[in-house]
């Protein structure tokens, strides 16, 4: 299973680079089990994702109004999963990626 993630900054028209990415697990509770900050091109790839569960990605993107978004998914196979993220000063959003 892997990952990846990409960061757009709405407002601006460009991608958001910089941005410190937390991958979190939910077992007992949640943990870390990967960071980065994602690239030129807002992106971070090549994350494993260990086994099915629940992750979430935590962006700090520290906004006036959003300091940080948290995403929240299940993963149940072993296909690639892609969590971009949709930023703007006053809103949000994501999807499930190809």
């Amino acid at each position: 299973m892997s990952l990846s993630t990409h960061v757009l900054n709405t407002s601006e028209g460009r991608p958001a680079a910089g941005v410190p990415v937390r991958l979190e697990l939910h077992d007992a509770g949640w943990r870390t089990i990967a960071d980065g900050h994602t690239d030129d091109d807002g992106r971070i790839s090549g994350w494993d994702t260990p086994e099915p569960g629940v992750y979430r990605l935590v962006f700090e993107v520290r906004g006036e109004f959003y300091p940080e978004v948290t995403v929240a998914f299940r993963v149940t196979d072993d296909s690639h999963y892609h969590v971009p993220l949709l930023i703007s000063p006053y809103g949000y959003s994501t999807y499930r990626g190809s």
